[in-house]
């Protein structure tokens, strides 16, 4: 089966961009997901790339283990947030050979406002692009309102954002499919 890294842009416990990713992954059950937690990986800092740290290497070798990488991400300021930012930072190294490089990706970006994190999920395509990720392209996947969607268990209440998530995934499982190699 198809495993996909989960890197959850917010730190938040109850966060709607990690209610959006488990709903993902309820609503696509042909993946196996891996949620990664990327609060647990300490600050990138170039001098320590001889002698990595182990949460650095344990987060390395579990993105290097997964087929493709869903990154679901609220937006801080326009963009990503820091911690996503340094996630990708550290799972991009050793420059030119990091665990990210090639891996198919798809973005899932929300907001509270009525735009879904379009800035967030263009900044962190640039990354993406950087790292010869081939990303999904469409459908694209901006979850505005999102403070609206869920119930008070946190379970994704909204049916038309439940049936486009459902044929993102579908999507995002076809692009995997074309963008691995055999």
């Amino acid at each position: 089966m198809t495993t996909v890294a989960v890197l959850v842009g917010s730190l938040r416990k109850e966060s709607f961009s990690r209610k959006t990713a488990k709903a993902f992954a309820e609503l696509t059950p042909d993946l196996t997901f891996d949620f990664l937690d990327i609060g647990a990986v300490s600050y990138f800092n170039q001098d320590l790339e001889a002698n990595p740290p182990s949460d650095w290497t344990a987060f390395r070798d579990r993105i290097a283990a997964a087929d493709a990488i869903l990154f679901v991400t609220a937006e801080y300021n326009r963009s990503v947030p820091g911690v996503l930012k340094n996630a990708l930072d550290v799972a991009s190294r050793p420059y030119g050979q990091g665990a990210l490089m090639g891996k198919p990706a798809a973005i899932i970006s929300t907001s509270i406002g009525a735009i879904g994190g379009f800035g967030a999920n263009h900044h962190l395509r640039q990354s993406l692009c950087f790292l010869n990720m081939p990303t999904l392209e469409q459908p694209e996947a901006y979850i505005g309102n999102a403070g609206s969607l869920f119930d008070d268990e946190g379970n994704l209440a909204n049916e038309s954002t439940q049936d486009f998530l459902a044929k993102f995934g579908q999507a995002f499982k076809d692009h995997i499919a074309r963008n691995t190699a055999k």
